[in-house]
């Protein structure tokens, strides 16, 4: 089924139920008001909401509406947790190898991981505000989970059957406040501000044979400025999937229901599938022209984010975000 969270005035928005094709969708305060609760209550709430899901996709939910993304938060509007990785290391050998940097042989069997804000996000058609382009502003275009109650120490595999939603995010990154923050041994806070996911998350058995091994085997597509600059598969190169991601998060404390896993930057080691982050095309440049040549984001620039199945629909709809001087407003 496919879930998504309206604006309504409130923090935490109202739970609707979308169909299959992103056309219509139909609130779910009759079984739930917030995502959180069904989280909170998965086994209990969530046939329930199958069952106005399969009515919606047959037409005949009777208050059905038609769906519009731009009136969406993120199906998660804040909670309990949001977690990071690093799963593609062909991203981390690329910039790393251009500032001359060897990858650790740790990196290859213990994820990276940041602990990142989860008081705030963005919704998929919000604008991103920042007081300055001298921050080096930069999208990331990612797979991201979310998780039911998942145990300490579990392993892998158990941790992949504590997969209930899958969506897109956009882990927005300010690149030239990184390198003072990692100085300071602490760790990333004001480089890393509020990230945006897709309008829609769904559940596993949506994106079919394409979920596979706790990746997902498809296209993300990131467009900057209407053009396409990133056509990268997120299945066969991610380095550890959503289920070694949630165990290394797990290794010594609970994961609670509400937790999202980010799969970071999509990266693939064919260059011409292009990129996810403007990070990763710059170290490219500086491997093969030994500098730099493109700009990090500009105010009044554009992304565009979407994944579509293999039926050539869009599955989780688009984020679709503009970025916005807040000194203006």
């Amino acid at each position: 089924m496919k879930l998504a969270t309206y604006q309504d005035g409130s923090r935490d928005g109202q739970l609707i139920v979308v169909s299959r094709d992103l056309a219509t969708a139909h609130y779910a305060n009759g079984i739930a008001t917030r995502l959180q609760q069904v989280l909170d209550d998965w086994n209990y709430l969530s046939p329930q909401l199958q069952d106005l899901y399969v009515t919606l996709n047959h037409g005949r939910a009777r208050h059905a509406f038609p769906f519009e993304p731009r009136q969406c938060m993120a199906p998660l509007p804040r909670a309990y947790q949001w977690a990071d990785g690093s799963a593609y290391i062909n991203h981390v050998e690329l910039v790393r190898k251009a500032r001359g940097a060897t990858v650790p042989e740790s990196f290859y069997t213990d994820p990276l991981m940041y602990q990142g804000g989860s008081d705030d996000f963005l919704g998929p058609c919000e604008d991103a505000r920042f007081a300055s382009t001298d921050w080096g502003i930069d999208f990331e275009s990612e797979v991201a989970v979310i998780t039911g109650d998942v145990p300490a120490g579990a392993s892998p595999d158990a941790a992949l059957e504590g997969i209930r939603l899958v969506m897109l995010a956009n882990d927005w990154s300010l690149r030239h406040l990184i390198p003072d923050e990692l100085a300071k041994g602490f760790g990333f806070l004001q480089a890393k501000p509020a990230t945006a996911f897709s309008p829609v998350a769904v559940t596993p058995d949506e994106l079919g044979e394409a979920w596979l091994g706790g990746r997902v085997h498809l296209t993300l597509q990131s467009a900057w400025n209407d053009r396409k600059v990133g056509l990268t598969d997120a299945g066969p190169e991610m380095t550890f999937h959503f289920g070694q991601l949630i165990a290394h998060l797990a290794k010594t404390r609970r994961v609670r229901a509400g937790s999202i896993v980010g799969s970071g930057t999509v990266s693939n080691q064919d260059w011409s599938r292009g990129y996810s982050c403007i990070a990763e095309k710059r170290a490219i440049e500086t491997i093969e022209d030994g500098a730099p040549k493109t700009d990090f984001m500009q105010f009044g620039d554009t992304i565009r984010i979407e994944m579509k199945g293999r039926d050539g629909q869009s599955i989780f709809g688009a984020i679709e975000q503009r970025v916005v001087d807040s000194n203006a407003e």
